[in-house]
């Protein structure tokens, strides 16, 4: 009797990709997680003295639907200073529970029934499920190892349709680690305009670039007002659990998403809010470093997995890594599922990014320096195991790389990790 009761939209949807496949392994003490996109920092001292002391003063009523004034002027002047990104903190901001929060009441608020939201893929395993509960169809458009996972021009155009209403794009990329430049955006930017499309842009991971400043697409001329920008502090400020993200938009966009936040959050949680006003006052700097430590781990990650036979290009933002599992013999699942189980590492397996995503696997780079020393060696030893007779790569000895266990925890240790 309660299926009866349950929507045909739910009942279709699939648990998450990436939460389900580690119910296999959640209570295995030894398994190294490079599954779970989550930094391996504290937040800074400052944040977390500020939080108490705000708890210590009984500031855990409602703040103001939209936010607390104070975290959105910074957040406005941050945004400006670190993107050249202009939005007025009282109209065009929105403090929400976490950027995922802030993504669900931009879909809702942009997608009629029918409508189509173009997504690149591999892309992030939540976005296909909540177009889907917003009443849209996700239409996919595969981006290309060979092209760095960026969204093209050609691509887009091949895709548009009379019922596309929305591009969702993320970038720098979950699972992909892509990132777009200015002149990537412009021809992508010209569509939209063109098709009248309203660009959502989740630049969650807009601070972790290793190369040139992170461009937001809202940043073109003429884009900002179809532009809806969507971040938070879960990733470059380590907060994973206060649960605070943002949404950016023109005024009347804001306003439409700020009568769904105000049915469905009432407001974000205030201590969390108070914890990222003093991330953005006095966190920087931490910031900072842990950027420039996922930078090293970065490239010693990237170029071990190369070593061992698992093609990697070299990511250029977030924190991830997308190896090639291809020459395996191997799908993505059976290959995530035989390693997770045979030598306790955990990663995603691609399949569940998207039509792109197979015949990739995502590791996250941003666990412990230490951990990620010992998941290349079981990886190497799991990788000898698929081919009998083989040679594995030996991290322990091999200096001419750079890319041996010594070399990473010495490379994170200067980071000051």
């Amino acid at each position: 009797m309660s299926g009866n009761w349950i929507c045909q939209t739910v009942r279709e949807l699939p648990p998450s990709g990436i939460r389900a496949f580690f119910e296999t392994a959640a209570n295995d003490k030894d398994l190294i997680q490079l599954g779970v996109g989550e930094p391996d920092f504290r937040v800074p001292e400052s944040v977390r003295k500020a939080c108490i002391r705000a708890l210590n003063r009984g500031e855990t009523g409602y703040s103001s639907n939209a936010g607390l004034p104070e975290l959105r002027r910074e957040i406005a002047g941050y945004l400006s200073a670190g993107f050249g990104l202009s939005y007025d903190p009282g109209t065009e901001i929105i403090v929400t529970m976490g950027s995922s929060e802030a993504l669900d009441i931009a879909l809702r608020t942009v997608l009629s029934p029918g409508d189509e939201v173009i997504i690149p893929s591999p892309g992030y395993v939540a976005y296909a499920p909540m177009v889907a509960l917003g009443g849209g169809v996700v239409i996919p458009v595969e981006t290309k190892r060979e092209e760095g996972f960026k969204l093209t021009a050609e691509a887009l155009r091949r895709s548009i349709t009379p019922r596309t209403k929305a591009l969702l794009v993320n970038y720098p990329s979950n699972p992909t680690g892509a990132v777009m430049t200015r002149r990537d955006w412009e021809p992508i930017a010209e569509l939209a305009a063109l098709h009248d499309l309203v660009v959502i842009s989740d630049e969650v991971y807009a601070e972790l670039t290793y190369g040139d400043r992170h461009v937001s697409i809202a940043s073109l001329p003429g884009m900002k007002e179809r532009t809806i920008v969507i971040s938070g502090f879960s990733k470059a400020f380590a907060m994973t659990g206060w649960r605070v993200g943002y949404c950016c938009a023109s005024g009347e966009l804001a306003a439409a998403m700020l009568k769904i936040h105000q049915y469905i959050a009432m407001c974000a949680p205030v201590p969390g809010q108070i914890a990222a006003l003093e991330s953005l006052r006095s966190g920087l700097e931490a910031k900072d470093r842990m950027k420039a430590a996922f930078d090293a781990r970065r490239a010693l990650f990237v170029e071990g997995l190369n070593a061992l036979g698992l093609p990697c290009h070299m990511p250029d933002g977030a924190f991830y890594a997308f190896p090639s599992v291809a020459g395996t013999g191997l799908t993505s699942e059976q290959f995530a599922l035989r390693l997770v189980r045979e030598a306790g590492v955990a990663v995603v397996p691609g399949s569940v990014f998207g039509p792109g995503g197979e015949g990739y696997v995502r590791c996250s780079y941003a666990a412990s320096s230490g951990q990620l020393a010992e998941a290349l060696r079981r990886i190497g030893r799991f990788m000898e195991s698929l081919s009998p007779g083989g040679h594995a790569f030996d991290f322990q000895q091999d200096q001419s790389t750079g890319c041996g266990g010594a070399g990473i925890e010495a490379g994170a240790a200067a980071v000051g990790s």
